[in-house]
């Protein structure tokens, strides 16, 4: 049977459409309109509000927190402040990803990690030895994202303490209408934005909180489809849709390392031991195998495809997640993952691994278009990522 969030009394109600979906063992909204074009422009021209509880969420805390997050994850924990943020892959021994997420510390001893997937057997595995403690806050922190350009015009409604210095991928604690809450300038959407960490009891009063003071901003509670489409923008990768964690691939080509998923800028090649260090330094020396890019599809190219049947162009407004092949001429040479129709960019766009050297940005390829039954081809251009990244997402 599938979980429901502590918002779920007050997201079910608003669902007009029954549009309900898995997330890591959770039901959840995919939008609370039959589509997500009105939630999509808040997030894009006000403020959309997010239920993400499903993220999997642990405090590692004790004299060697640091020193175990330090060989787990890519980045050089050492250089992480207290009240700051990472975003970043952890891998195998192969330098292949198990999984990507945030890491905040927030203060000396005492860290916070979110993941897709869950990691706590990974946590544990690495931890073997050293003097930390584990806890798996998964159902006991609620969490909201913010996002969108007036975000933080309403938090500064609630808060009782200055929002405005809070930098991009800052982390800070704070009171919003009394309820005591952390508050990030994280996201997933790659704009201005703010998730919000609260102890689950207070997740219904947070949220009539959040309600109230933005309903004058025009908040607007979103999905995932939403959420999806801001994502796909922004280039940023989802776990078993845009990759696959190496623990859970069936075989050795459906992994991938961070350089192929476009996260190589998150490989130190300074700091000590870390899972797939040797692996991932070999790979930084000869260059990946494949790369992950953006895909921006000719649009006179799509139309003609439907003109050729006496039909309009045919294209959803709901995000789609499955594999399409790639070609230049008659040779496959990637795959695309996921991707959309942009509203804000008014163009067909995809998330795609192509081999090399065919991921550099200009490149000219094709990609699988099935219309009237039929497997056609519409041509498109390598891009590089993100198709979208405003100034006031770090402002």
């Amino acid at each position: 049977m599938l979980k429901t969030t502590p918002f779920h009394p007050r997201t079910s109600a608003l669902v007009r459409a029954q549009t309900w979906r898995r997330w890591a063992g959770y039901q959840m909204a995919s939008g609370y309109d039959p589509h997500p074009d009105r939630e999509y422009a808040a997030a894009r021209s006000s403020a959309a509000l997010f239920d993400v509880s499903p993220l999997h969420k642990y405090m590692i805390t004790g004299r060697d927190a640091s020193r175990l997050l330090d060989r787990m994850i890519t980045r050089d924990v050492t250089k992480l402040k207290p009240g700051q943020v990472y975003y970043t892959p952890w891998c195998d021994a192969a330098g292949k990803v198990v999984d990507d997420g945030t890491l905040s510390r927030l203060d000396e001893t005492t860290y916070r990690l979110t993941s897709a997937d869950s990691s706590v057997r990974w946590l544990h595995m690495n931890a073997v030895g050293m003097d930390v403690a584990i806890d798996d806050v998964s159902q006991k922190v609620a969490t909201l994202a913010l996002q969108g350009p007036l975000s933080r015009a309403i938090l500064s409604r609630l808060s009782s303490q200055d929002l405005s210095t809070l930098k991009y991928f800052r982390v800070t604690r704070t009171t919003l209408r009394d309820i005591p809450v952390g508050i990030s300038r994280t996201g997933y959407t790659g704009d201005l934005g703010y998730e919000i960490w609260v102890d689950s009891g207070q997740a219904l009063p947070l949220w009539d909180a959040l309600i109230e003071a933005g309903t004058p901003y025009g908040i607007t509670p979103a999905g995932v489809w939403a959420l999806d489409i801001a994502r796909i923008e922004a280039g940023l990768i989802m776990l078993d849709v845009d990759y696959y964690s190496s623990h859970h691939a069936l075989i050795d080509e459906r992994k991938s390392s961070p350089f192929e998923v476009n996260l190589g800028w998150t490989v130190s090649a300074t700091k000590g031991p870390f899972n797939g260090r040797r692996a991932l330094a070999a790979e930084r020396t000869r260059g990946a195998a494949w790369g992950f890019v953006g895909l921006e599809i000719d649009w006179s190219s799509f139309e003609r495809l439907f003109a050729a049947h006496h039909l309009p162009p045919q294209i959803s407004n709901i995000p789609w997640r499955v594999s399409v092949p790639i070609y230049i001429g008659s040779r496959q040479v990637g795959y695309a993952t996921s991707g959309c129709w942009s509203p804000l960019l008014k163009r067909p766009l995809a998330l795609a691994h192509l081999t090399r050297p065919h991921f550099a940005a200009g490149t000219k390829v094709e990609i699988e278009i099935t219309v009237e039954h039929q497997r056609k081809r519409a041509a498109a251009t390598v891009r590089s990522l993100p198709f979208f990244d405003p100034e006031r997402k770090k402002a």
